[in-house]
């Protein structure tokens, strides 16, 4: 579940969301739970959440010696008891993050919570529809947590800002990649008429193919010029593919510089505080509590 800011260019920057707009519970063992699952500040939710990414490691590490044929055949039994033994820790994970919470259906259609779900359910599956629980290797995009136990919320705020970069200059990219992709076209074609099919170059697509693979400067190989025409327009195409490729960096940079400068002066307003539950310090740009998750006027 996200909230949607403005970007400062008109468009729609997507910011991730914080355990607090979840709905903290005031007191009682609801609030227990909370603080043992989601805060992981405090020295219990530290230990909960450095046991759930080991839990995660061995459950991808399960996962991958059963794909191991003689692993398989010799210890298919304790392979599948120790699967269905993660899959119902996982489950419990992901009712009591539920339970907990003030506001279950937002937890639920988060991001995390998505991936939560996702964990558990091939096992469920594949008692259904056998092969799927090949898809459990999807619990590795829970090892995310890893930036919240130890404390790199500085990557994680770079994380945004990059987001926030990449969607601001997203028509610049997109027109970028419109005018390489003419050149592939305009290139490949010239390289079908010139070099034929009997180089390897048998219809444009193809020709195409060997301009992308030119311009990137990956050079496979299985395919290449033989003409000195051929040649030259390939070695044309390599020095364009350089400065190609420095384009896209150019523009994400741009924008990453202007977000900061904005950051600059917006450090200089005062911050705000939350009408709600009196929370204070929040940045001038902020929508909702940091705390309470209340709309901020």
């Amino acid at each position: 579940m996200t909230h949607e800011g403005d970007d400062g260019d008109g468009a729609r920057a997507y910011v991730p969301q914080s355990p607090a707009e979840y709905g903290k519970p005031p007191a009682g063992l609801r609030r227990r739970m909370y603080d043992v699952i989601f805060e992981a500040d405090t020295p219990a939710g530290r230990r909960f959440d450095i046991a759930l990414v080991l839990a995660i490691l061995l459950s991808i590490l399960v996962v991958v010696l059963d794909s191991v044929p003689w692993l398989h055949r010799d210890h298919a039994t304790l392979l599948n008891g120790l699967e269905w033994g993660f899959t119902a820790l996982f489950t419990a994970e992901y009712a009591a993050r539920l339970a907990c919470v003030q506001r279950p259906w937002r937890y639920a259609t988060g991001f995390y919570g998505v991936i939560d779900l996702l964990a558990v359910l091939p096992s469920y599956f594949s008692l259904l529809m056998p092969g799927t629980e090949l898809l459990l290797d999807i619990r590795i995009l829970r090892l995310l947590r890893v930036f919240r136990i130890f404390k790199l919320t500085l990557y994680i705020e770079e994380y945004t800002r990059l987001g926030e970069a990449l969607s601001a200059s997203r028509r610049k990219i997109l027109v970028f990649l419109s005018v390489v992709l003419m050149a592939i076209l305009i290139l490949g074609t010239i390289m079908y008429v010139v070099e034929g099919p009997k180089n390897g170059y048998t219809s444009i697509p193809v020709a195409m193919y060997w301009a992308t693979v030119t311009m990137t400067t990956v050079g496979y190989g299985d395919i290449t010029p033989h003409t000195n025409l051929g040649k030259a327009i390939a070695s044309f195409m390599m020095l364009l593919g350089w400065g190609i490729l420095a384009v896209p960096t150019g523009i994400v940079t741009a924008e990453l510089s202007a977000h900061r400068n904005d950051r600059r002066r917006g450090a200089a307003r005062p911050a705000r505080a939350c009408a709600a539950c009196g929370s204070k310090g929040h940045e001038a740009d902020a929508r909702f509590c940091k705390d309470c998750g209340a709309a901020l006027s």
